[in-house]
C-alpha cells in the first residue's frame, strides 16, 4: 500500500536527518517544495524525494 499524505515539518526533517530549522531555510530559498496550508508548511514525500534526486538540487552544503 502507498502512503499518500501530506507530511509536517517535524516529519520532513526527521525524513531527511536535518534540523528544523534548516527545512524552513531551504523553503525561504525557493529550493525544497513545500505547500501552505493555512499557517503550516506541508510536503508531499514524492515531491522530495524528486527534488533530492533532482539536478543540482540535492542537499545543500549548509544542511543539518
Amino acid at each position: 500500500m502507498v502512503e499518500d499524505r501530506w507530511l509536517s515539518v517535524d516529519e520532513i526533517a526527521l525524513y531527511l536527518g536535518i534540523k528544523r530549522d534548516t527545512v524552513y531555510k531551504w523553503i525561504d530559498r525557493k529550493q525544497l517544495p513545500a505547500h501552505k496550508v493555512g499557517r503550516l508548511w506541508k510536503f508531499r514525500k514524492d515531491e522530495v524525494d524528486q527534488w533530492v534526486r533532482g539536478s543540482g538540487n540535492g542537499h545543500p552544503s549548509d544542511g543539518g
